[in-house]
């Protein structure tokens, strides 16, 4: 991930932000979204003309419901992400494709100007150089059996997360972003995993998060959810 970061993100450079309420992206993660407002499709305009990347930061507290159309305040964590598929509607708008990067830190926000409708932001990466030890694997290792067997393999994404744990040609890291995206919902969980650069500390994170995870299906499966509403599943 470092190598992609230093090939792949120009930090010398400010990047348009894009924030998003309660979405959190994570690197490997791919988001589709739909951009409608003015100052959104000038960024991208402007974005397909260049490094094609957005950093996509998160909305802070509730006081940017308010505010929204203007400058709300923002998390300092952001996932710089690749446009990698993109449709432009006759009337502006586009459909895109985002794939997660990699983690930044906001160091300088630069607001809209007369030429320039949306912010933009000066980043700094996140866990650049961090050198992965020994508990990345072992998470790994233990994934591979956890989502196979009661309570995490009532997962719905179970089957086809275990994959890619148990693919060698997907690296430990890639493969531990994975799990999160996929599995981590919680949006306070989710954010500590963006702004933590450690990623023996990520992988501890997602463990334990996963542990709890399966400790509370355990007490809900006494509820006999067998005998819930149609439509219900382990998410």
């Amino acid at each position: 991930m470092g190598d992609e970061v230093s090939i792949r993100v120009n930090f010398s450079r400010p990047l348009p932000i894009f924030p998003l309420d309660g979405t959190i992206v994570l690197p490997q993660q791919v988001l589709p979204l739909h951009i409608f407002e003015p100052r959104y499709r000038q960024m991208v305009d402007r974005v397909l003309d260049g490094s094609g990347q957005i950093a996509i930061a998160t909305l802070k507290g509730r006081s940017w419901q308010t505010e929204y159309h203007g400058n709300p305040e923002i998390l300092p964590a952001v996932c710089v992400g690749q446009v990698v598929q993109h449709e432009k509607f006759p009337d502006g708008r586009y459909n895109i494709l985002l794939q997660g990067v990699c983690r930044a830190r906001i160091v300088e926000e630069i607001m809209p100007d007369a030429d320039r409708l949306y912010r933009q932001a000066i980043l700094e990466p996140i866990g650049l150089g961090v050198v992965a030890g020994d508990e990345p694997a072992r998470v790994r290792e233990w994934l591979a059996d956890a989502l196979t067997e009661d309570p995490l393999s009532r997962l719905s994404v179970a089957e086809q997360v275990v994959e890619y744990v148990r693919n060698d040609e997907v690296p430990t890291e890639a493969a531990l972003e994975l799990v999160a995206f996929a599995t981590l919902t919680e949006k306070s969980v989710r954010y500590r995993l963006l702004a933590e650069g450690d990623v023996n500390r990520r992988a501890t994170i997602v463990r334990d998060e996963l542990s709890s995870l399966g400790r509370m299906i355990q007490k809900a499966q006494l509820q006999r959810p067998e005998e819930w509403p149609k439509g219900l599943s382990w998410n």
